[in-house]
């Protein structure tokens, strides 16, 4: 995870955190947190958040001493526990030099103003005040470092926030006293303190006392993987974390008496935890979380925070190996916190934890949650985010600290990660620093105190025009026969062979004769024979529609590859289908030919045959077209020829080809149907829109139009602008010495631009792209040299749901290609199809849709229509308005969501008058008998029977009537 996600993420957290409250804490309250969560609305819960933190908010950013101080044996500094593990077994670096902040307070206190933070927390280097750990030792010299860096924060209106211990003991009381396993430290911190407190306190508001004492306990003296090192005594790390526990005590008792009543400060002890999610939903699993943090978290909290004692799981699982308090002790341990300096973050603590600490859950990175337990489990104390990232839920927040300022030595990591803010060049004599984007976009933060709601950030009110295409986008299935995967040529009871006994004897069931099969009719296929159209169509309208999009399958429409012998049953079926929707008044949209991965849907011959690479393909494809233009056209009036074929799969000749293969196709309809048959012609694009990860830096700004060039200007730019490919990827690709990207002949050139009607694409999510190779959790293209990202504060399902990413795509058309008209053929997203009620896909489509609008009212795109997508779960799993069980349709809450958009044209303001659009002529709802030609023949013979018989009868009677008389 970057550094600026890092910081979102926690931000992100703290606001929604301040905004719920929980009750008043009782034993185990946290227990409730894991139900809490997963009873809030999903996913309007998990969006973003516009709002601001309390305008006393804490804004403050930290370091660590030995992480950057650097001069380790400097002005009569003595070794800590650091200099000499750092020294000891495998390991390759040292803190010696750090970031060299001792040389460079003026350097960090520029940082520091530049980030516009209210306050600045840093450690105290107990070994450079006391050299051997005790006051005898006094060093002057860097006693004065501190005063001149207190000094200068104060210069700039920024509050110090110091921490006493952060990780670096003296070297002299860990050889000559054991360090923190030996109960006479707590007295030698304690005078540590009060020297700190007397020379510093008048200008210090806030006190840490330590920092983490879960890994000094845990890892410094149980597993060893931080100083001091020591390991194979696993009792050990709960002695030591017994005389942490007292030693902050005494400090925060002695400044209670001595200091405050002076001073006015306030003190606690820096905590860090993981968070923990349960592998099931079961009371067993809550527990067991509940455990897991009280192991990590709860070891130090609850005796501060609560009753002065362990957890009682840390009691019950651990036994004697756990120290225990006396009642004088419990009360003087208990209640020594006058805030909950809480840590947590991706680099922090947790990634220390073993497994046997999770006891069986899932871990997770979660603040918000976090904070929530720590408030809920301690009574909603007043909580200092002291290294991390922020969140809102009620609960008592009162400041957030991003950490590091600076890179520096990471520990246990030594110099693989940077954290900072700021970047350090460490092979320069003044240490460099220079901001990096995350220090420009906390500065930000800071600056508007949050994330402040923009009106580009508000839902919008207003109509689409009166002609906008609302849609429906299917795609075809994997079968060679059925050319949608939505689907069914199966006959009826006019083209069934087989004969049937009807058993009325019984229950009137029709029993088939094996065998035997009536003879054939000998007649054309009409339009009654496809069993499904008028149930396809009702559910189609069912949604309110007035477009539906579905693709053609080349290869089952015309599978030998000659156009002269095409599959007529299939073609048949088409022309009824296209033709009983425009009886619907839904108008149809067809593509001829959609990319998948699976398999080309090319003719056999064709398939076999280097596929598009082969220069037939696209003659061939011209004259598929011809064939369904003519069979079809008369009733389809928009056309896409090739859909999404800009995929990264497809080679850059592939691509020439098919830019080709749509060109011929194009002019085929504008020369020989276009003026009979009215319509519209085009191909659709994929077009998931991508952003810059730090859009204030130029070094990702770049990287993002250049993703866009290749994805995107590929194949739109030959046609909708220049006639050739993006300057931007020919040079680039040129820099890379690379031939691949075809030239255009001029006659190329002139047949493939301008070969358009309308620009369509298809959306469905955003990523974010970097320069900087961060992280090996995100993909990496090297041919690029772009690293995509994704916002940890962002919905997933499984991809990104970014609805403003639709605006910005729609943008990018209209200035690239002026005001071409503009179609989102298809838009939707994933959700369990046994969720029916799938809130997900109800806040995707009105929030994408919305975000549409806003193109169009306010940025004055010439958006033309909109069409979701899916129809049907069973046809496209996951993304449909309809569900099914078994055999039973499911209507989706989406369904009847996405049709209440439609009826309104949008989302009208309140109160406004109603839009006044021509009525459209109402469907037929027996036009569907008119089409089963042999029911109307017969009909009209029997008809015909009756009113001569009834002729005959009148006139007979008539004659008689006459001769009586």
């Amino acid at each position: 995870m970057s550094l600026r996600s890092e910081i979102m993420s926690g931000l992100f957290a703290l606001l929604t955190f301040l905004a719920l409250s929980s009750g008043d804490a009782k034993p185990h309250a946290g227990l409730k947190t894991w139900g809490r969560f997963s009873k809030l609305p999903y996913p309007g819960d998990k969006a973003f958040l516009y709002d601001n933190f309390p305008s006393d908010f804490i804004w403050a950013v930290g370091t660590a001493a030995y992480q950057v101080e650097g001069a380790f044996e400097k002005d009569g500094k003595g070794l800590s526990i650091w200099d000499t593990f750092t020294r000891g077994g495998n390991r390759m670096a040292t803190g010696d030099v750090g970031s060299d902040s001792y040389h460079n307070i003026h350097a960090d206190i520029r940082a520091i103003r530049q980030l516009g933070v209210t306050h600045y927390r840093f450690s105290l280097s107990w070994s450079r005040i006391f050299p051997n750990g005790t006051r005898g030792s006094y060093n002057e010299i860097g006693t004065n470092y501190y005063r001149t860096l207190i000094k200068r924060l104060k210069e700039i209106r920024v509050q110090p926030v110091v921490t006493l211990y952060h990780w670096d003991l003296p070297e002299h009381l860990q050889q000559s006293l054991g360090g923190w396993s030996n109960p006479e430290l707590v007295e030698i911190f304690k005078d540590y303190s009060d020297f700190c407190f007397h020379e510093f306190g008048d200008d210090v508001k806030y006190w840490i006392t330590i920092d983490n004492p879960f890994v000094v306990a845990q890892h410094g003296y149980g597993t060893g993987v931080v100083a001091p090192g020591i390991k194979n005594d696993p009792d050990l790390p709960f002695r030591v974390g017994h005389n942490l526990l007292k030693a902050h005590a005494a400090a925060w008792h002695l400044y209670n008496r001595h200091y405050r009543p002076r001073q006015q400060g306030k003190l606690s002890m820096a905590l860090a935890s993981h968070w923990i999610k349960p592998r099931r939903t079961r009371l067993e699993s809550l527990r067991e979380c509940q455990c897991s943090l009280d192991h990590v978290l709860g070891w130090f909290a609850r005796p501060l925070f609560a009753d002065g004692d362990y957890p009682p799981c840390m009691r019950e699982r651990l036994g004697s190996r756990l120290p225990s308090f006396t009642q004088e002790e419990r009360e003087q341990v208990r209640g020594t916190a006058d805030f909950f300096a809480l840590s947590h973050g991706a680099t922090l603590s947790f990634q220390l934890i073993n497994d046997s600490l999770k006891f069986g859950q899932l871990e997770d990175l979660d603040l918000r949650m976090l904070l929530y337990w720590v408030n809920a489990e301690y009574d909603k104390p007043p909580i200092f985010v002291v290294q991390s990232a922020i969140i809102i839920d009620g609960v008592n927040m009162i400041g957030y600290t991003a950490w590091s300022l600076i890179d520096g030595f990471e520990w246990h990591r030594e110099y693989g990660i940077r954290r900072g803010l700021y970047y350090v060049d460490f092979n320069t004599p003044d240490m460099k620093r220079e901001p990096k984007t995350s220090a420009t976009f906390y500065r930000n933060v800071i600056h508007k105190n949050g994330f402040p709601e923009l009106p580009e950030n508000r839902p919008a009110q207003g109509m689409f025009p009166c002609d906008f295409a609302w849609g429906r986008r299917v795609f075809y299935s994997k079968s060679t026969f059925v050319a949608s995967s939505w689907f069914e040529t199966t006959p009826t009871q006019f083209a069934d062979p087989n004969v049937y006994l009807w058993n009325i004897s019984n229950n009137g069931e029709l029993i088939k004769l094996e065998g035997v099969s009536a003879p054939p009719l000998h007649r054309a296929t009409h339009c009654a024979d496809y069993a499904t159209i008028r149930q396809q169509v009702d559910e189609i309208r069912q949604v309110g529609v007035n477009h539906f999009h579905f693709s053609l399958n080349w290869s089952a429409l015309v599978p030998t590859g000659d156009v002269a012998y095409p599959n007529t049953t299939l073609l048949g079926y088409y022309r009824c289908f296209t033709r009983q929707l425009a009886q619907a008044n839904v108008t149809p949209v067809v593509t001829l030919w959609h990319h998948t991965r699976q398999r080309s849907n090319l003719p056999t011959l064709l398939d076999t045959a280097n596929r598009w690479l082969n220069r037939k393909t696209p003659e061939a494809f011209a004259d598929y077209a011809r064939l369904c233009y003519r069979e079809m056209g008369a009733h389809v009036k928009m056309w896409i020829t090739l859909n999404e074929p800009n995929d990264e799969m497809v080679s850059y000749q592939e691509g020439h080809q098919m830019l080709r293969a749509h060109a011929l196709a194009w002019h085929a309809y504008d020369r020989e149907f276009r003026h009979t048959q009215r319509g519209q012609v085009s191909l659709a694009l994929h077009m998931d829109w991508v952003e810059p990860a730090f859009s204030f830096s130029r070094e990702d700004v770049e990287p993002a139009k250049r993703v866009l060039d290749f994805n995107v200007g590929w194949l739109a730019e030959p046609i909708f602008g220049s006639g050739d490919y993006p300057m931007g990827m020919r040079s680039w690709l040129r820099q890379l010495n690379s031939l691949e990207l075809p030239v255009f002949n001029a006659e190329d050139r002139q047949l493939v631009r301008g070969t358009y009607d309308f620009f369509a694409m298809s959306h469905f999510s955003t990523k974010l792209v970097t320069h900087a190779k961060e992280d090996s959790r995100y993909t990496y293209t090297e041919m690029l040299e772009i690293q995509h990202m994704i916002d940890t504060t962002w919905i997933m399902s499984p991809r990104p749901v970014v609805p403003w990413g639709l605006r910005k795509a729609l943008n990018w058309v209209k200035q690239h290609y002026s005001d071409v008209p503009i179609y989102v053929m298809a838009n939707g997203v994933q959700e369990d199809p046994a969720r029916f009620k799938d809130s997900l896909r109800v806040y995707y489509l009105y929030n994408y849709i919305n975000e549409a609008l806003k193109a169009f009212t306010l940025d004055g795109v010439n958006l033309k229509g909109y069409f979701a997508y899916a129809l049907n779960d069973q046809r496209d799993p996951g993304f449909g308005l309809y569900g099914q069980v078994h055999e039973e349709v499911i209507v989706k809450a989406s369904l009847s969501n996405y049709h209440n958009i439609i009826q309104h044209n949008g989302f009208p303001i309140p109160g406004a008058s109603l839009q006044q659009c021509p009525a459209l002529p109402q469907p037929c709802s027996g036009c569907h008998i008119l089409i089963r030609r042999p029911v109307v023949g017969f009909l009209t013979l029997v008809g015909s029977g009756v009113l001569i018989t009834l002729g005959l009868i009148i006139y007979y009677t008539a004659k008689r009537h006459k001769e009586y008389y």
